[in-house]
């Protein structure tokens, strides 16, 4: 174990991140009724720039007026190259109260665009007396983001999670793709031929080096890494693939951007009975072990040791977090 610690960020559940475009407020009432453990209320992509005030007034009654129970709540900033940023972080922590709990930062680049708005935010937090300070999400979704990725996510005590976007990131990379998110027929290898001459295709994953590049930077700073959006919500089994796909390389949740995709996303990153049961059975085994001066053990016919401590205790922590939710 290294002699550094690492912080880790408040332990929210970041399950499902319902997307809400501010300038709908009908969508935002509804938002608050969904089951999602994150909302985002959105200010950037999803409005348009002559619905930006208006969407920008709607979050700030919505935070004032609507319960949303339990739930964690996001909103995502314009970009630092627009003139919508400053307004959308003073109006909002002005004139927004406590009920908010982070914000999100879109296409960042740079650990010096974090710095940038952590000190906005400070600035705003101190002059309004906040008593609840916000918290960051950040999307990597340029290229100059991912080469940037792990001095972003060191950038701030603020920092929460990261997020891929993966729309705006193949634009970036000039990925030969127009999809939001999911496989690429292109994007694949062919097996040598057999005997008979015949060839097998498979299909590879196109953002696998992504998604568990930006992992490994959330995980070394204490931070939950988030997949993105799926963009095809009329494919629900598509969604849960690339959903699993990310919980598989670490991520602890993944967007939602229609009601539907949140149920989706809940059960994939929810442990099963049968995963917190086996997980329990581990750390009784190990404590067994420990009592007998044994660092491993064998369990139904697999090799145990310290490792499968944390493990295990990842997933049961896990169930707890929900049970309490």
């Amino acid at each position: 174990m290294s002699f550094k610690i690492v912080e880790q960020a408040p332990a929210r559940l970041n399950r499902t991140e319902l997307a809400v475009p501010g300038s709908n407020y009908r969508f935002i009432e509804k938002a608050a009724e969904s089951p999602a453990d994150v909302i985002f209320l959105d200010l950037e992509d999803a409005v348009a720039p002559d619905d930006k005030p208006q969407a920008r007034k709607n979050i700030i009654k919505a935070l004032n007026e609507i319960d949303f129970g339990n739930k964690t709540m996001s909103v995502r900033i314009n970009g630092l190259d627009t003139h919508y940023m400053y307004r959308d972080v003073i109006d909002i922590i002005e004139q927004g109260g406590e009920r908010l709990d982070l914000f999100m930062i879109p296409k960042a680049g740079t650990a010096a665009d974090i710095y940038a708005v952590d000190m906005l935010v400070t600035q705003a937090e101190d002059a309004v007396g906040r008593k609840k300070k916000l918290g960051f999400e950040m999307i990597i979704e340029t290229a100059l983001g991912m080469s940037n990725v792990d001095a972003i996510a060191a950038a701030s005590p603020r920092n929460e999670s990261l997020h891929f976007g993966v729309a705006d990131y193949a634009a970036s990379t000039r990925a030969r793709t127009t999809v939001i998110g999911g496989p690429n027929p292109m994007y694949g290898v062919l097996t040598d031929a057999t005997e008979s001459g015949e060839r097998d295709y498979h299909w590879g994953d196109m953002w696998h080096y992504a998604i568990a590049r930006m992992v490994v930077a959330a995980r070394a700073n204490g931070l939950r890494p988030v997949d993105g959006p799926f963009g095809d919500i009329q494919d629900p089994d598509g969604y849960k693939a690339q959903a699993f796909r990310a919980a598989v390389l670490g991520c602890e949740g993944k967007w939602a951007i229609h009601p539907s995709q949140i149920e989706l996303g809940q059960a994939v990153f929810s442990p099963s009975e049968a995963e917190v049961e086996k997980a329990k059975r581990i750390l009784d085994a190990m404590e067994q072990a420990q009592k007998e001066g044994k660092g491993a053990v064998t369990l139904d016919g697999r090799l145990i040791d310290i490792a499968s401590i944390k493990q295990a205790e990842n997933l049961v922590n896990k169930a707890k977090q929900i049970a309490g939710s």
